[in-house]
């Protein structure tokens, strides 16, 4: 459309040969991130688990024949110490995580020793390496202290946690802003994170997300139940924030100034209820029902947007799909994959749209 500004998007001549590091490349969003940065020319390994769910989109997609594949526990410090030292990267990702806000509440020891120290080991990791110039350390937009307010919430805003999850990724912002000034400033590493509201998009098989939630029930011919409809969130597809780490890595690259948090996610106008995600969801998948309610759970927060005026003033970094293009790609990508299209393919035609997408 004429007079509106074309979001940022990678670039190819930069990432080109660029020794790339991504830590959690077997989930759902390290699979997409390697992906698009084998259609960049990087070259990329990973160091991760074993995919955690079935399906998964790292086998489905062969992720593995993107990228140097390690399995190791960020937890395990002396085996992944030296996996980092051994890939000597250039530019780090950090997606590792225990992601899950009801898994954490189930498992939350696990969760900061993952969310916290396997941070942590990373960082010191990177004090030793001596090609790095850049890191992207990927927490979420729960890390803010949750008012339950109507405003979004900026990047200088207080952090905090009320669940595990959302505690220990506040936790991992303040070692990673220690190390920051502490010992990789002065190394010349450049070092961000990243706060991305939720992410959807075709091939999340994980529990207790909304979207795959409704496919499996969908898929059964069951009914999905909603715990929480009035539930407002920041949703986007998943090239978004991918689109947004590696703009902001490319930046880093030459402006330590940089070296700060980044909110990434939909205008804070575009923040939507579940009900309104399921709505359009419904729409793609004729004959799906719902059942609204209240069940029983622990605590979440009921309203979260983010302000994501820097990204898009600094980095032009902003969304090109709404949230109608969002959701309803997404279950067109479940839906054609269940019918027999490989998911490799269906994603190399989200990026093609996405790319042709003003």
């Amino acid at each position: 459309m004429e007079g509106v500004e074309m979001s940022a998007a990678p670039s190819p001549e930069f990432w080109v040969g660029k020794r790339v590091l991504i830590t959690g490349h077997t989930g759902f969003k390290g699979s997409w991130l390697a992906l698009m940065l084998h259609r960049l020319g990087a070259d990329i390994t990973g160091i991760s688990l074993e995919p955690e769910t079935l399906p998964s989109l790292h086998r489905l997609d062969d992720v593995g024949s993107c990228c140097t594949t390690h399995i190791c526990d960020i937890r395990d410090r002396p085996r992944f110490e030296r996996l980092v030292q051994e890939a000597q990267p250039e530019i780090v990702l950090h997606l590792a995580a225990q992601p899950l806000v009801r898994a954490s509440y189930q498992r939350p020891v696990d969760t900061f020793a993952t969310n916290v120290m396997g941070t942590a080991h990373l960082l010191d990791a990177l004090r030793s390496t001596s090609d790095c110039r850049v890191a992207v350390m990927v927490t979420t937009d729960k890390v803010y202290e949750n008012r339950e307010w109507n405003w979004p919430y900026r990047e200088t805003d207080a952090l905090g946690g009320h669940d595990p999850y959302s505690a220990s990724k506040a936790a991992s912002e303040t070692v990673i802003a220690s190390y920051r000034r502490s010992f990789l400033q002065q190394n010349g590493v450049a070092i961000a994170t990243a706060r991305a509201g939720n992410v959807i998009g075709g091939g999340d098989w994980s529990q207790d997300r909304l979207i795959p939630d409704a496919i499996r029930a969908w898929q059964n011919g069951a009914s999905l139940s909603i715990r929480n409809p009035s539930a407002i969130r920041p949703w986007q597809h998943v090239l978004e924030p991918l689109t947004g780490y590696l703009v902001l890595a490319e930046a880093l690259w030459s402006k330590i100034e940089f070296a700060d948090a980044w909110n990434f996610g939909p205008d804070p106008a575009e923040a939507a209820s579940v009900r309104t995600v399921i709505d359009i969801a419904r729409t793609a998948w004729p004959g799906a029902e719902v059942k609204y309610g209240d069940l029983s759970g622990p605590h979440e927060a009921g309203r979260l947007s983010l302000e994501t005026a820097k990204a898009r003033e600094l980095l032009k970094v902003r969304p090109r799909w709404n949230l109608n293009q969002a959701v309803t790609r997404t279950v067109d990508w479940y839906r054609r994959q269940a019918a027999g299209e490989s998911a490799r393919e269906l994603c190399k035609l989200d990026m093609d749209a996405w790319e042709g997408s003003q």
